[in-house]
């Protein structure tokens, strides 16, 4: 019987395994480039088409500009009264920042405390309710006659605003731990803080970032509607001066800085929560 032939085996060296492997590498870079610059580039082309179907159709019917305006009459308001838009644009970036940040302070720790003691959680939470359904239009003028007309009332409705979902998210958050780690943790005699401190605050990051998020344009609101009771500058006070002298396009300029404004807020939250959350977090 005639011998059967073989065919040699090709043997692999580690020159052309780290070959190939930086060859795929550089394949899946190049996949997740392309992929990252069809995601930035959908809502890009998507506002285009908006904003040319929105120019085209109050050119073809002749709609009046103080009735609505023009992209490119909002551009030129943009570009003409840019010192005029970012001198109160300033007041309001610095009230909602820093009613975002005591806002969410008060209400992660308030969750700790109500995730430690039941019972100071029965207590409060129906009265963080009862605010929360309060209208912010109604509590505004409230602490406007209480504080006057700077800073202190605008940074105020910035953090009710912005209080109530970070505290509920962040009381589950806390609570999400699971109880295999929580039993582990009390074998080990670990006390509130260890658990808080090595379990929990893991566990609710994501739902803490998911409340900022929602806060960033929160904050931006509640310092606009401030604005709108008492203030001599600020977006909310640009946007009630324009109304009266019905200066369509300078209202729109200034609805397109506020909306900049949140989109930066909320962006900075993102990287944060990316920069911090490197794990997959478990879906709330």
């Amino acid at each position: 019987m005639p011998p059967t032939a073989t065919t040699p085996a090709t043997e692999t060296t580690p020159a052309a395994t780290a070959a190939t492997a930086a060859t795929k590498a550089k394949d899946t870079r190049g996949t997740r480039t392309t992929r990252g610059l069809r995601r930035a580039l959908l809502p890009v082309g998507a506002a285009a088409v908006l904003l040319t179907v929105w120019e085209l159709s109050c050119r073809v019917f002749g709609v009046p500009q103080y009735v609505l305006p023009m992209p490119s009459d909002i551009w030129g308001s943009l570009t003409e009264d840019t010192a005029l838009l970012m001198d109160n644009a300033w007041p309001t970036i610095i009230e909602s920042a820093l009613g975002f940040l005591v806002g969410n302070v008060v209400a992660v720790l308030l969750a700790v405390v109500f995730v430690h003691f039941r019972s100071v959680e029965r207590a409060l939470m129906p009265v963080a309710l009862f605010i929360r359904t309060i209208p912010i239009v109604a509590i505004a003028p409230i602490l406007v006659i209480m504080m006057g007309n700077g800073y202190a009332p605008k940074v105020a409705i910035g953090a009710l605003i912005s209080f109530f979902p970070t505290l509920v998210n962040m009381v589950r958050g806390l609570q999400s731990v699971d109880q295999q780690s929580l039993e582990l943790l009390r074998v080990l005699s670990a006390s509130p803080w260890e658990v808080l401190f090595k379990v929990r605050v893991y566990a609710s990051l994501p739902y803490l970032f998911s409340s900022l998020k929602i806060a960033t344009g929160n904050c931006v609101i509640g310092a606009i509607v401030a604005e709108w009771i008492g203030s001599q500058k600020g977006l909310g006070y640009l946007i009630i001066q324009t109304t009266y002298n019905f200066n369509t396009p300078q209202l729109y300029a200034v609805m397109v800085i506020a909306s900049a404004v949140a989109i930066v807020f909320y962006a900075a939250v993102g990287v944060a929560e990316k920069l911090t959350v490197r794990w997959e977090a478990k879906t709330p």
